[in-house]
Order: C-alpha cells, then sequence, then structure tokens
C-alpha cells in the first residue's frame, strides 16, 4: 500500500493529486497549508522554516513513502531532491522540444522569478544559447485560483490573464510557457483560450511519473484522500465542494 502525502500553500496540490490518481491507485494525504498561503511572496528563510517544519510534522503524523513539495516556489529556491521528497519544477527540457520560436516563458510566483535558484535551474538544463528564456511573475494569476475566482468569475480571470500577459506573449514572440506554479494548472483551459498560439506546457504528469517509478511496488488496491489545512475549514471546503470534492476537511496546523 503507497502512502503519498501532498503539500503546499493551498489548492495548487489538487493538480498534482489528478495526476498522481490517474496513472496509479494510491492514499493520499493532502495539506492545504492555507495559513502560509502565499508561498510565492515569502523570503528564502520563510520557506526553509515553513518546508521544515511542515514535511517533519506530515512524516511524524503520517509516515509516508513519499512527500511531494507540491509548489514551484520551495522547488527552486531549496534542495528538496533528498529521501522520501519529490518536488515540482518547470518542464524546460519539454518546452525547448515544443517551442518552434525559440521564446519560451516561465510562468511563477514572485519569489520564483527572482530567486537564484530558477536562475541556476536553467542554467543547469542546458539550453541552446539560441533559445530566449523569460521569466514571468504569475502571482496574481495564482490568486485568482486560491480565492476561487477562476470558479465563479471566469470573465475576470479572461481580463487579468489577458493583461498579464498579452505584452509579453505579443512583443517577445513566445510561442510556449511554462506553467511553473501548480496553482496555474487550473488557468490552463483559460490560458489556451485567450491566447491559442501558445503551447502551456504542464507538469503533472511527469511528476507522477516519477513517483510512480519510486513506489510502483507498493500498488494500493483503491484511490483515497484525506484533506487537511491549516486555514478555515469551512471556507475551504465550500471551494472544494465547487469543484466536486465532497470529502471531510480536516484543521491540521504546523
Amino acid at each position: 500500500m503507497a502512502k503519498i502525502a501532498v503539500f503546499d500553500s493551498g489548492l495548487g496540490s489538487l493538480s498534482i493529486i489528478k495526476e498522481i490518481q490517474k496513472i496509479m491507485k494510491s492514499d493520499i494525504v493532502y495539506f492545504a497549508d492555507q495559513k502560509n498561503y502565499p508561498y510565492g511572496t515569502k523570503s528564502q528563510a520563510q520557506i526553509a522554516s515553513i518546508i521544515k517544519k511542515t514535511t517533519s510534522m506530515l512524516e511524524e503524523k503520517f509516515t509516508p513513502d513519499i512527500i511531494v513539495v507540491a509548489s514551484n516556489t520551495p522547488s527552486l529556491m531549496l534542495d528538496l531532491q533528498k529521501g522520501k521528497m519529490i518536488d515540482v519544477k518547470p518542464p524546460l527540457k519539454l518546452a525547448q522540444k515544443k517551442s518552434k520560436s525559440k521564446k519560451i516563458g516561465i510562468l511563477a510566483t514572485k519569489s520564483s522569478v527572482n530567486s537564484k535558484g530558477l536562475e541556476n535551474y536553467v542554467k543547469e538544463n542546458k539550453i541552446p544559447k539560441s533559445y530566449e528564456i523569460f521569466k514571468i511573475n504569475g502571482t496574481n494569476l495564482v490568486d485568482l485560483v486560491e480565492s476561487g475566482k477562476f470558479l465563479n468569475n471566469k470573465n475576470y480571470c479572461k481580463k487579468i490573464i489577458k493583461k498579464s500577459l498579452e505584452e509579453h506573449i505579443i512583443a517577445k514572440k513566445i510561442d510556449t510557457i511554462t506553467l511553473s506554479s501548480t496553482h496555474l494548472l487550473f488557468l490552463k483551459k483559460l490560458l489556451q483560450k485567450e491566447f491559442p498560439e501558445v503551447q502551456f506546457i504542464d507538469p503533472g504528469n511527469m511528476v507522477a511519473k516519477k513517483i510512480f517509478s519510486k513506489i510502483k511496488n507498493k500498488k494500493s488496491k483503491r484511490n483515497s484522500l484525506k484533506i487537511f489545512t491549516s486555514g478555515n475549514t469551512i471556507n475551504f471546503k465550500n471551494k472544494l465542494n465547487k469543484m466536486g470534492i465532497k470529502n471531510k476537511i480536516n484543521y491540521l496546523s504546523i
């Protein structure tokens, strides 16, 4: 039986959980650390403290086989690839393969865009010099998801998406963008509708495959999902209900 703990600062984890459940059966503990939302505006020291406390708490309470840090911000700012930890980073190599204009956008949170970690990550991927990489702050788009506006105010979301990205895409001739926040995956259909000429690359399936390769010998017979939040359980339950998720929501503090 495979037990997987998945966490981020809110709804983003659900995009990764959805991909995990497509390719394997597992027992998933989902922790939405809404008390510390947003990760994307915090310093490296703040992020390091949050991740350390959270992973220790999840280990102590649930003893999972895998802990997924389902947020690009800490994944880029900290070294998390150790032991049972799995992180989420921009799918740059895939973006390189798909881009025809050789202009790639990395849409991420403010902290990620400004981090040394993202700069180093781009270098590590050894993208040819003929390609241009543009870092785009998408913190306001992340807010569209966590606030729930993507569920009930799509027209407003379209305006914010257009205002945030149009200038970058047109002026820089970007044809491929990595969705480098797990929250952004919930906006993928709106993004594609607004900018049909751009390919928006989602890392969810790649992360799920990585998890599967580590726990394929511990398959569960069914999918189970236990949900916890460090925020307001009633508000969170209302958001999840609108997304068709009827699970019980438990309070959990770090």
